[in-house]
């Protein structure tokens, strides 16, 4: 199959790489750029734990001192992966979603109300996290460590590689990326060989836009089963 990626390359390499192994034909057109925060270092003996819902959070992170020890709580494996990759050992994963991560640092038995919480994340987010804790009676501090900036233009190779080869599925991460990615469509008129594409989405509220912006046949997965949803199309 022809598959089109929108994430940034640092998230994508492993997976286009495995895509790719299997045969298909990949298409990498991100959607967004990523770029760091003006932020002091977290002062990491203020805090008990920390919470990431991204792997950019972890990524642009920068802290007094290096705490391996620290409790973190990840929205999903692969964000998980990349703290341990940052030489945190006491890592919790969520099932991907940022609903599914307050409901693990609510049930958790590894952290108390009286705790106080950092809670990592960027400047787009789908849920005010640290509001819905603080509502639970956690003590939460956001800090917002980067930014995202949507890319709405393409160089002419792209535009022939997409004209050349249609994508059969189309995988988009985020709700901003979702904005963009259909920014650059019209932008160059490429609907007619992409709105028949099956749309992947990580959430109901991505495939919702897609919808009511006229694509057709959008579909909700989690991060991480990308192979597996793709063995469901065949």
């Amino acid at each position: 199959m022809n598959i089109l990626i929108t994430r940034p390359l640092i998230d994508a390499e492993d997976l286009m790489g495995k895509l790719f192994s299997l045969g298909h034909k990949i298409i990498h057109l991100p959607t967004l750029k990523i770029v760091p925060a003006k932020l002091d270092p977290i002062d990491v003996k203020q805090y008990d734990a920390f919470i990431f819902t991204s792997a950019n959070a972890v990524r642009n992170l920068k802290v007094t001192v290096k705490d391996k020890n620290k409790l973190c709580f990840c929205v999903g494996s692969m964000t998980e992966k990349i703290v341990r990759s940052k030489g945190y050992n006491n890592t919790i994963s969520a099932g991907g979603t940022v609903n599914a991560l307050k409901n693990l640092i609510i049930n958790s038995k590894d952290v108390k109300k009286s705790d106080k919480l950092a809670y990592i994340c960027g400047d787009q987010i789908t849920l005010e996290l640290d509001k819905e804790l603080l509502i639970e009676g956690f003590k939460v501090k956001k800090f917002i460590n980067y930014f995202s900036e949507k890319i709405t233009s393409i160089n002419e190779s792209n535009i022939e590689l997409i004209r050349k080869y249609p994508s059969n599925v189309i995988f988009v991460y985020s709700l901003r990326s979702a904005e963009s990615f259909n920014s650059i469509v019209a932008n160059y008129s490429l609907a007619p060989m992409m709105t028949q594409s099956v749309v992947m989405c990580i959430s109901k509220k991505i495939a919702d836009f897609f919808n009511k912006a006229g694509w057709k046949n959008n579909k909700v997965f989690s991060p991480g089963n990308e192979i597996i949803e793709l063995e469901k199309i065949k």
